[in-house]
């Protein structure tokens, strides 16, 4: 085993060893008393929904950035996020609860939509652009918003979850049953995603390289790219739009154990579900009663590191024009 192996494992043990803290932790704080009911019927299904959706979106983001070798690629910032949002409401439009797999299944087909549109626009001459991937992504995210709000207003049983939840993500309307739904997407994401970790490796040296040692570009694309998709979309449709997890844990992962996807993943998926996890916690806490969106929680941990990285990524590339 290599030094960097096992730094990886190490690093990995650590982030369950603090996951299972945590989560124990979280399932005993609360303001209402820890009755059994609670605990089990309240909490439970909500700390299992934040592990799922954290690990989900973090591996989305790991397998988003070396696919397209952008530093940032986020599932929410691209638009992937916002458009599966839409399809859960339009299959509560039709009568579809949100922890159905119905719900689910529509969300992905609405969000393999936006992620194609997304990347047509970015690609140019073979390489997919950082500009256009975030303008696109940008474009689309509005897009998705603007007729979410739509949805949302005209429709009743979507409008049985206001705007707000959509927007900044929450998972207080958590159940065992959008549990089982969701996990079945995601590790079926994480699994495609480890399969596909040599040769996201092998993209680092350039798509062309990658083909002449034996990648199979454009089926690794179109594999990652639906690996994103299931990863992302399910936990969505249950708490709504959660940005910056998948921008954020990758890179953070990356700077300890590596640039290796296989390690990579698997810690990411560990991380990503500590930050949620975390940030759950304070969510029902910080203002308690009043419950503070998750998604607002991440995204002041976020939204400067993505500066950073957008500033660092300019003038890696010797400026936009």
């Amino acid at each position: 085993m290599t030094r960097l192996n096992t730094r990886a494992s190490a690093v990995s043990i650590a982030l369950l060893v603090a996951l299972i803290l945590v989560s124990l932790l979280s399932l005993r704080t609360g303001i209402a008393e820890s009755t059994y009911e609670i605990v089990m019927n309240i909490r439970a299904p909500r700390l299992a929904m934040a592990i799922t959706v954290g690990a989900g979106l973090a591996v989305a983001g790991s397998v988003m950035q070396g696919l397209f070798q952008n530093p940032l690629a986020d599932p929410a910032i691209i638009g992937v996020s916002p458009a599966a949002a839409v399809g859960a409401v339009v299959a509560a439009a039709f009568g579809a609860a949100f922890n159905l797999p119905i719900a689910a299944i529509v969300a992905i087909v609405v969000a393999s939509v936006g992620i194609v549109i997304v990347v047509s626009v970015a690609r140019q001459d073979g390489r997919t652009q950082t500009v256009t991937l975030l303008l696109a992504g940008v474009a689309v995210a509005s897009f998705a918003g603007a007729l979410l709000a739509v949805l949302v207003s005209v429709n009743a049983q979507a409008g049985l979850r206001p705007l707000s939840f959509w927007l900044g993500g929450s998972f207080a309307l958590s159940t065992w049953s959008g549990v089982i739904t969701t996990v079945p997407f995601v590790l079926v994401g994480v699994v495609l995603a480890v399969l596909l970790s040599r040769s996201l490796d092998l993209f680092s040296l350039g798509e062309r390289n990658a083909e002449s040692m034996g990648v199979n570009v454009d089926r690794t694309r179109l594999l990652g790219m639906g690996a994103t998709v299931l990863l992302v979309a399910a936990g969505v449709a249950v708490a709504g739009v959660i940005a910056f997890v998948g921008l954020v844990i990758p890179h953070a992962v990356r700077a300890v154990i590596g640039p290796a996807h296989r390690g990579l993943i698997v810690a990411s998926a560990l991380a990503g579900a500590l930050l949620l996890v975390v940030a759950d916690l304070l969510a029902r806490t910080l203002a308690s009663p009043v419950e503070i969106p998750v998604g607002a929680i991440t995204a002041l941990v976020g939204a400067p590191i993505f500066f950073v990285l957008l500033r660092r990524t300019r003038a890696d590339q010797g400026g936009w024009g």
